[in-house]
């Protein structure tokens, strides 16, 4: 066969790059993977070792390489990442406010803003690029977003419908002047009527998947983050809460709350899916049961959103009513908060 009729090799592309943390124990590189990459399968992450696609520090390793610290894991796969394969969707979009340059929606619980890593459609893009033509792309090239909240956050988003409006909103949040209060149910009973809570966010050193705050010898380690508290109303074993961002990082409320010993209301990602206050009767656990399944997911909403209009120059202010669910959940803590106290 002449070089001209040799089958071309498949183009590979780079899916994941991780660097293993200090203080990383010796770990096959296909359990660290399965660790660190949310929805994988071990067939997936298999047939990739398998086929030479599994790379420490640019080296093909086999599925049984032990990961050490430093060491920089990338997987490769022959097919794009899903997210940039973006299908639009007609997925309704509740809008609660438009006009040619932005667009704020009301995002509900449980859908992904954008495309990622097992959640490939039904996202919040897929919706936003059918009902929309020629959104910016920001510089993830992610059409029209500028933020983002979590899958399981239900409120509110600013959207960029112009060029203009995707640079001055994103200058917005990067000088940390737009407005955003949240509203969520914690675990225990918040003893200060309001505070603040200070503390480097980043990557948790042995879950990938968590965020956690920095202290002590690695306090400089992270992004700075800071969330401004206040007690709306406690409800026994839980307490119903305000929070105002002042910073934007990756799982902020969720990690600082958890961090003063006050973790989100059935978060499963970080244990708030467990029974963490309250007493040990078997009546009591039915209904603590019964409010997870009242709220499936965690008690966190994105209430107001306020920001300056990129032409108009005008203060904005958006706000979202809390979700059923939510609603539904409050009422059944504070019945029983009633009968207990």
């Amino acid at each position: 066969m002449s070089s001209d009729e040799q089958p071309e090799k498949e183009e590979l592309y780079e899916h994941y790059r991780f660097e293993a943390q200090k203080g990383q124990q010796p770990l096959r590189v296909d359990k660290y993977l399965m660790n660190y990459i949310e929805n994988a399968t071990r067939s997936k992450i298999q047939k990739a070792a398998k086929e030479g696609n599994i790379f420490v520090n640019d080296v093909v390793v086999k599925s049984n390489y032990k990961v050490k610290p430093g060491d920089v894991v990338t997987v490769l796969f022959t097919h794009p990442p899903y997210e940039f394969l973006l299908v639009p969707e007609a997925i309704p979009l509740d809008i609660v406010y438009e006009d040619d340059q932005v667009l704020v929606v009301n995002k509900p619980a449980r859908m992904v803003v954008h495309p990622g890593h097992g959640n490939y459609s039904g996202t919040l893009i897929n919706a936003l690029t059918y009902h929309f033509k020629n959104l910016p792309n920001n510089t993830s090239n992610r059409p029209g977003l500028v933020h983002r909240i979590d899958k399981d956050t239900s409120g509110l988003l600013v959207i960029a419908k112009t060029e203009e409006a995707m640079t001055h909103l994103s200058k917005q949040f990067f000088n940390k002047t737009t407005q955003r209060e949240y509203v969520a149910i914690a675990w225990g009973n918040i003893e200060e009527d309001e505070g603040t809570i200070e503390g480097n966010i980043g990557r948790h050193p042995k879950n990938r998947l968590q965020n956690t705050v920095f202290e002590g010898d690695y306090a400089e380690k992270g992004k700075p983050a800071v969330t401004h508290y206040k007690v709306l109303e406690r409800l026994g074993y839980v307490t119903l809460v305000s929070c105002k961002l002042e910073t934007g990082r990756t799982h902020q409320i969720r990690v600082h709350m958890k961090h003063i010993g006050h973790t989100l209301f059935n978060d499963e990602r970080y244990g708030g899916d467990k029974i963490l206050k309250g007493t040990t009767f078997t009546k009591y656990k039915q209904f603590v049961e019964n409010c997870f399944k009242l709220l499936p997911r965690t008690a966190l909403h994105a209430k107001l959103l306020g920001f300056i209009h990129p032409v108009t120059g005008k203060l904005l202010q958006f706000e979202a009513p809390l979700p059923e669910d939510m609603q539904n959940c409050i009422e059944k803590w504070r019945n029983y908060s009633k009968h207990v106290s």
